[in-house]
């Protein structure tokens, strides 16, 4: 199981002093956080793409860049990276230098968006936005897999013998998780490539997010990729905690009924009921984390959202160290043991180098089996 925390980038003011943090306090921030992340002992850290206020994250591979030279292990990634507004060209190639950059700890997560202003600042209709995404993602797929590409589509200019550069790492594209709160073309595409679902389900309730990935997981196995069961699927989640339930609750109500997205809605109690939301003990926090692997199945990553609406850094770094000493070790080790043999583990670059060997050296084998016969062989007894 993968173990980590994703950003939204808001730029929020703090409603217990009324200060709001500078991009520049913020983007630092994010540093500081993901070296937190590897310390205590977590897996990924991810960021999302934003090109409208209050979010400062309009460049994540420039982030991303940046925490890859001050850490060592995590898993560096994207909580949204746009697939309708983007040019594939341009994520194929920033993409594949944060690999060499990173050492292959790269992956990313796709998704539509969900502000429609984007569309036209970057010349792209709202209307257009799953055609869009079935698109670019076709495009995108085979610059990291061929390595001269002609083609021709309806919302860029054509390509001719077009090479995309650097190459990826090790002949291995990233590994893309596309992400969806609302939309079934979305799980399809996920699942014709073999590709993850990421179930970024911190605003819906939980039976929202299933039918989601119930699809997922079927069309998964409809596509020959393995059993319904081993299909790559991740979910997010959002937590706050003390010692004392009562003492989480006081202190991060003010934030919940201030923050930019649910604030001034549902109150905490209807959210956190409705909702991955926890705010309570550590105790609290891995049981109700424990409960998606009962509701959901098996699945390979676990992110959780952190820092928004206005939390301070000290308190952000804060709950990273009660959550490594308290939760971590204890979630680790019965997700782990809950998930059968069968069902993988989260994808890592150097296990998919492993694989894409190990099926090279198997191909002339099998293929030399199913060669026909030689003409005047003696066909095997029945």
């Amino acid at each position: 199981m993968q173990i980590g925390v994703f950003s939204v980038s808001d730029i929020t003011p703090d409603p217990t002093t009324g200060r709001t943090p500078t991009e520049h306090e913020r983007i630092k921030a994010q540093i500081a956080i993901a070296r937190k992340v590897e310390e205590i002992g977590m897996d990924v850290y991810a960021i999302g793409e934003h090109h409208n206020e209050p979010f400062f994250s309009s460049s994540p591979t420039t982030l991303l860049g940046a925490i890859a030279a001050q850490t060592e292990r995590i898993i560096l990634s994207t909580a949204t990276t746009l697939i309708t507004t983007n040019d594939p060209v341009k994520i194929a190639e920033d993409f594949a230098m944060l690999q060499h950059v990173a050492d292959g700890r790269v992956d990313l997560t796709l998704g539509r968006g969900n502000t429609g202003p984007v569309y036209p600042w970057f010349g792209k209709k709202q209307q257009d936005s799953v055609n869009l995404t079935v698109e670019n993602y076709h495009l995108l797929r085979r610059l990291w897999d061929e390595d001269v590409v002609d083609w021709k589509g309806s919302f860029r200019t054509p390509l001719q013998h077009f090479t995309s550069t650097p190459r990826p790492l090790d002949g291995v594209a990233p590994f893309v998780w596309h992400g969806s709160i609302r939309t079934p073309q979305v799980a399809e595409i996920a699942a014709y490539y073999g590709d993850g679902f990421f179930a970024n389900h911190i605003f819906w309730p939980r039976e929202h997010s299933q039918r989601l990935i119930d699809l997922y997981r079927e069309r998964y196995e409809h596509y020959g990729h393995g059993s319904a069961d081993q299909a790559i699927v991740g979910l997010g989640g959002q937590f706050f905690m003390r010692p004392s339930s009562q003492d989480a609750v006081r202190e991060f109500r003010p934030y919940f009924d201030n923050a930019p997205v649910y604030g001034h809605g549902p109150s905490l109690e209807d959210f956190t009921a409705q909702t991955p939301l926890t705010v309570g003990s550590p105790q609290q926090v891995l049981e109700r984390t424990l409960g998606s692997q009962e509701f959901f199945g098996d699945y390979q990553r676990q992110l959780f959202l952190i820092d928004h609406a206005g939390l301070p850094l000290s308190t952000v770094l804060e709950q990273l160290d009660l959550f490594g000493e308290h939760v971590l070790p204890e979630l680790r080790r019965e997700l782990d043991a809950r998930r059968p043999a069968h069902v993988p583990d989260g994808p890592v670059h150097a296990e998919r180098v492993r694989a894409r060997r190990e099926a090279a050296a198997a191909a002339p084998q099998e293929a030399a089996a199913a060669a026909p016969q030689e003409a005047g062989a003696v066909p095997a007894a029945r």
